[in-house]
């Protein structure tokens, strides 16, 4: 019996490249709306964690819901860890900003190592890189945002807007090779 595809390889990209750039995206709307302490924070912030909701909709797709569940409470918690950082920051609450930096990579590590044992196209120093990464951007584009160094904020966003292509790109090819035909 031959095997039916059930992928669309460009569909797959889109929805990653869309996931991934709504994560940035909102998250750089929160800073901005915690930073300026705009009456939108509560609606932002909302909005932000819808994300992780919808990347296991995805996930589900390929992987069922348990699976799916486990990286949304993943990814939620790097959201509300990288809102906390972002708050103590604006507090200048150094210590607590160094607790929840390391929880925020602690947080990294664990979701490169779930990524790489659900699928071997996924390489975990790869995506512990890439998150690192991701890690690092966010915080400075905060910082800079707090500073008020405007130029430098919106040059830090284009980067993390690139690297999210590239982590989206990275997601959907792993997706492809091991869930679709000719992959």
């Amino acid at each position: 019996m031959m095997r039916r595809c059930v992928c669309n390889r460009q569909e797959i990209i889109n929805q990653m490249r869309m996931l991934w750039l709504q994560h940035v995206y909102r998250t750089r709307f929160f800073i901005i709306s915690t930073v300026a302490e705009l009456g939108d924070l509560k609606y932002v912030t909302d909005w932000l964690l819808e994300n992780p909701g919808d990347f296991a909709q995805v996930l589900k797709f390929f992987y069922g819901a348990e699976k799916a569940d486990a990286f949304k409470m993943l990814l939620t918690e790097h959201l509300q860890i990288g809102g906390a950082l972002v708050n103590a920051d604006q507090d200048n609450d150094i210590s607590k900003a160094d607790r929840l930096r390391e929880e925020w990579y602690e947080n990294a590590d664990e979701i490169a190592l779930f990524l790489a044992r659900i699928n071997p196209n996924w390489n975990r120093q790869k995506w512990q890189n890439m998150l690192d990464s991701h890690l690092s951007m966010t915080e400075q584009e905060a910082a800079y945002r707090l500073r008020q160094e405007y130029p430098k904020d919106i040059q830090m966003f284009d980067a993390i807007e690139k690297e999210a292509l590239e982590m989206a790109d990275y997601m959907a090819l792993g997706l492809i090779r091991q869930k679709c035909c000719n992959g």
